[in-house]
């Protein structure tokens, strides 16, 4: 029996556990150390060591991407909280929710300049949902409860909270009802009417084009099965944003590949040419709408997205549906009731002229690889898998979109509105975590994996058997093909002279390892990566003048 009274530390952490936390990633520090102590005697939450605070954040991004549930954070103050920003930025452009949990200095000496003292408030007031300092200890159970339902209503995000040491140490007399535990309202069901207004679009369309994104995925399992029997409804060809790959399925045959820059010709010259775009989840960025005087010019669009702030914000919709994805799928699939629909050949006669452009299409080679080959070779050894997939960005990030097919959500994984190098290998990482018994390949390039290579040290501390596949061109890809298409081939700056020997790197930190060099070598090679029973490292030369179009 503990014959001391509960600290602030403790409290924390059972209120970690009441919200049905059992990980958290992080990295100890000199403030956040009293919560490190209670963590150590508590036993309940597994604690995965990272190597740096913003791979942290990725890995617990790759956690709650994979399982649907909240990722958590622990970091000490200055440069341990001010380090998490950039995964911060990420999970809020994507809308994951994470909890990061900062350390910070004394109370008494806040705003002295204190030893790695720093503004967590003002540092991630740009980069969180909502961020909180807790100043007694009664009062840290009832701030993360309320963290906790901000992070995960709504459209998710990350949030903040941060605690002087001297808080964390400090006995909890009770709980403090000062603090009122609230979050965003579950937003209201649309108006019937309005539902009954986009059924009455959608039932009359000739031409229509079925979009989803992230927040299909967000929403679960139920909202893609929703979303997937209502394009099976209209027998709608179906194309979904970087985001939302996964949220309906590759192998069906409404699929049309990826929207947007690298997406597919079928599903842009048909989203180019609907009569009504029907969008669930998706907010008409900008890599998928390019100029908005010509996005879309004869459609009709229905707009789907539990974030108000989305609505109308960049397309302006002939109906918009505020509201839970699956909620309204469902009450939008009522409303249409039996299928009873013009007849969609001529539609589809269309889209599969565009289809036999076959734009995908590469020359494989014997005696060198292609990136495109890679993708589509690493495709065909991971079928039947029911794999997880994390990318870095960059070119390598795009050619994966392109070949790699999901029939499932929660397993692609993907930086996609910051764009974030370095994502990959600690968000795979988290995945593993998350389903210790599944594949989880790391695809990245030579640059991305360079920003959190370290991670490679977590991989094994973890035993987190990630595969890595990386697509190595020498160069940052994506920045070099910009250079050599809009600035007259000068390459500033976007080469690296000392890249290291992956191999032997790899081999270093405890990972078996190989690289392959020639097309007609290249299915063995992933085969052996993926058989191995730890981690992996495969370094794949690639052709480095390739581009990726489309």
């Amino acid at each position: 029996m503990n014959m001391f009274p509960k600290n602030g530390a403790q409290s924390l952490l059972d209120t970690l556990v009441a919200c049905g936390v059992d990980t958290v990633f992080g990295y100890p520090g000199g403030a956040v150390l009293p919560l490190y102590d209670a963590l150590a005697a508590d036993g309940r939450l597994r604690h995965i060591l990272v190597r740096h605070e913003q791979a942290a954040v990725h890995a617990a991004e790759g956690y709650a991407r994979t399982t649907g549930r909240l990722g958590v954070v622990l970091v000490t103050s200055g440069p341990g909280m001010a380090n998490t920003t950039s995964g911060l930025l990420d999970a809020l452009s994507d809308s994951i929710p994470i909890l990061c949990i900062s350390g910070q200095v004394a109370s008494k000496l806040i705003g002295t300049g204190a030893f790695q003292e720093c503004d967590a408030l003002g540092i991630a007031q740009t980069v969180t949902k909502w961020r909180a300092q807790v100043r007694a200890a009664d009062d840290v159970a009832a701030t993360i409860r309320h963290a906790v339902a901000m992070a995960t209503r709504g459209r998710p995000g990350p949030v903040l909270v941060d605690v002087p040491k001297d808080v964390q140490a400090q006995a909890v007399r009770a709980e403090s009802g000062r603090i009122a535990v609230t979050a965003p309202a579950h937003a209201a069901p649309p108006p019937q009417d309005r539902v009954a207004e986009a059924a009455a679009l959608i039932r009359g369309a000739r031409r229509p084009v079925f979009y989803g994104g992230g927040g299909l995925v967000n929403s679960g399992p139920d909202a893609c099965a929703l979303f997937a029997e209502l394009v099976r409804w209209k027998n709608a060809p179906c194309t979904l944003t970087l985001m939302g790959l996964g949220a309906f399925p590759a192998s069906a045959p409404q699929w049309l590949g990826m929207l947007g820059m690298h997406g597919t010709v079928e599903a842009n010259l048909a989203m180019h040419h609907a009569d009504l775009v029907l969008c669930v989840g998706a907010r008409f960025d900008d890599r998928v709408t390019g100029d908005l005087d010509h996005f879309c010019p004869d459609a009709n669009i229905v707009h789907i997205d539990i974030d108000p702030v989305s609505l109308n914000r960049i397309v302006e919709a002939d109906v918009s549906l505020r509201g839970d994805c699956a909620d309204v799928l469902a009450r939008l699939l009522r409303a249409l009731g039996p299928a009873s629909n013009p007849p969609l050949d001529a539609w589809w006669t269309t889209i599969e002229r565009w289809r036999a452009a076959r734009c995908l299409a590469f020359q494989a080679k014997t005696d060198a690889i292609g990136p495109q080959h890679l993708m589509h070779t690493l495709a065909g050894q991971l079928a039947g898998r029911d794999a997880v997939v994390a990318t870095d960005v960059g070119q390598h990030q795009m050619w994966a979109a392109q070949y790699l097919r999901f029939d499932a959500p929660r397993r692609w994984l993907t930086s996609g509105g910051a764009g974030t190098m370095g994502y990959g290998l600690p968000a795979a990482i988290g995945a593993q975590v998350a389903r210790p018994h599944s594949t989880v390949v790391c695809v990245t390039g030579d640059a991305s994996v360079m920003m959190n290579i370290q991670e490679l040290s977590t991989a094994v501390q973890h035993g987190c058997p990630v595969k890595v596949i990386l697509s190595n061109n020498g160069c940052m890809g994506m920045v070099r093909q910009w250079q050599e298409l809009h600035y007259g081939g000068r390459y500033s700056h976007s080469y690296s002279e000392a890249l290291p020997d992956f191999v032997a790197l790899a081999r270093a930190f405890g990972w078996r390892a190989a690289r392959v060099t020639r097309g007609d070598a290249l299915d063995a090679a992933l085969a052996a990566a993926l058989a191995a029973d730890g981690p992996y490292l495969l370094d794949v030369a690639v052709e480095q003048t390739e581009n990726c179009f489309r």
